[in-house]
């Protein structure tokens, strides 16, 4: 190699862990990770809410390269995961900068490299600069009017507050996706009253969880790794393929609710009016139960304001409240970057993406050489494990890295026309996919798709099997810089 670059990665999540192991792995040794938390799990760490697990088999939803061979459950907890990943990262815990919180990074033209600005005032250098922050970071509340007035105890489910004692009060849970649909099931049996304030109603499937007993033999892993990616794959296809597989998924999902709920009354109000996969589908086995309680209720009218002691409905009813915990996901527009990445010219990414994030191959941006985004634009999936994915862009920053140290090349920039072509593509198969037939958070405030990649997990793999130097600008060596 004529050439060592110096790496930089943001987040310790299962992104930036992976790209961690897959340096060293490789023999790269030039590299930090900047954490701003102090400990490495990403959303494993900062989801705590009670019920908070995986709704993907753990044998899948772990690093190939590192399984673990004592899950003791099919579908691992939030406990379980956040001990695997600390566990994992123990081999390059000693590349990780805790408490340090990346408030810009600006690519210097003149010396073909990154200044990373942490907001201790420390600046960090790179020749690659990883954003592995993940689309999952920063919670979405809605804007209600009133939203400040309301007197009692009020958090989102992602930043839980476990000081604040449910029992025997009434609680108000704004939201229906996965992780309501976990902790829901755990709260209810505590609150006094809880009601669970609908949008729309999700399509939910039977979760075949199982408790595991003992340590998996390896080539047993193997297998069930195996066949969960294929179960995966032939679920993504369902979603994808047209109405009639998709009524399929709709008629599996509609004779679980008709078997868990049978007031009819409420298995109407509970009946999804969109497509299998137009928003995520579910996995659960106690959703509905918990929703059939006594002490439960469930409100499809629109939310029109929070008032100082509830919620009031479009209907005009209010809805008393103690304690309200928003259950209404993240906000993705920013896919979790820093405040402020400028690449060449002094444009920012946020400038370059004007609302709209994309990214080669959701890795490489025009006009930023030498960033990598991890689970980036058009990364995300509808019926698979995004492990799959993300150790695809893993290996492929290291690609990035040999090209470089290989070659001595000063930097790795995607031509504008292999992005815009790319995107192109992205745009027009999405607009005939199901994510395209209902509002989600899959989708912009204009209705393009950003976040959902349109195939299975092996086309992906096979388009990231190698980096294409060809699809890149012409660079500089370090000599000439």
């Amino acid at each position: 190699m004529t050439a060592n670059p110096e790496v930089v990665v943001i987040g310790a999540g299962f992104g930036g862990l992976g790209v961690a192991l897959s340096l060293r792995r490789a023999g790269f040794e030039r590299f930090t990770v900047l954490e701003r938390a102090n400990e490495v799990g990403g959303v494993w760490r900062d989801n705590t809410y009670p019920g908070a697990a995986c709704d993907v088999p753990s044998s899948l939803y772990s690093y190939s390269f590192a399984p673990s061979t004592s899950w003791p459950r099919r579908y691992a907890a939030q406990p379980d995961i956040l001990r695997y990943l600390r566990d994992t990262a123990a081999v390059v815990r000693d590349r990780i900068r805790f408490g340090a919180e990346v408030v810009a990074a600006t690519f210097d033209e003149s010396r073909h490299r990154w200044s990373v600005a942490l907001a201790d005032g420390d600046v960090v250098e790179a020749d690659v600069l990883v954003c592995a922050t993940g689309q999952l970071t920063t919670p979405s509340i809605p804007a209600l009017p009133g939203l400040g007035r309301f007197a009692g105890e009020v958090f989102h489910s992602a930043r839980w507050r476990h000081d604040v004692d449910l029992r025997g009060r009434r609680v108000a849970v704004v939201g229906t996706g996965a992780s309501a649909a976990q902790f829901v099931p755990e709260i209810a049996p505590l609150a006094g009253h809880l009601t669970v304030f609908q949008r729309s109603a999700p399509h939910v499937l039977p979760k075949p969880d199982a408790r595991l007993s003992g340590r998996s033999h390896p080539t047993r892993l193997r297998a069930a790794r195996a066949g969960v990616w294929l179960a995966g794959e032939l679920l993504t296809g369902l979603l994808n393929a047209g109405r009639l597989s998709r009524r399929a998924v709709a008629a599996v999902a509609a004779t679980h609710r008709r078997f868990q709920v049978r007031d009819a009354a409420l298995r109407a109000a509970l009946r999804p009016d969109t497509q299998p996969g137009c928003k995520r589908v579910l996995f659960s086995n106690d959703w509905y139960p918990a929703l059939t309680r006594r002490n439960v209720g469930v409100v499809a009218e629109p939310i029109t304001e929070v008032t100082e002691h509830g919620l009031r409905t479009a209907d005009g009813r209010d809805h008393p409240a103690d304690v309200l915990i928003w259950g209404t996901g993240f906000a993705v527009s920013g896919f979790g970057t820093p405040a402020r990445i400028t690449g060449r010219n002094g444009r920012s990414l946020a400038e370059a993406w004007g609302g709209r994030p994309r990214a080669h191959l959701g890795l490489t941006v025009p006009g930023f050489p030498g960033l990598f985004l991890i689970y980036g634009p058009n990364t995300n999936l509808g019926g698979n494990s995004v492990i799959t994915m993300i150790e695809a862009q893993c290996r492929y920053v290291v690609s990035a890295v040999r090209h470089l140290a290989e070659t001595g090349a000063a930097t790795l920039e995607v031509r504008h026309d292999v992005a815009a072509a790319f995107d192109e593509e992205m745009t027009a198969r999405l607009t005939k996919s199901v994510w395209s037939t209902c509002s989600s958070w899959y989708r912009t405030s204009n209705g393009t798709i950003t976040t959902n990649w349109p195939g299975g997990t092996l086309e992906y793999l096979r388009r990231t099997a190698r980096l294409r130097t060809s699809d890149h600008e012409p660079a500089r060596t370090t000599a000439e810089v």
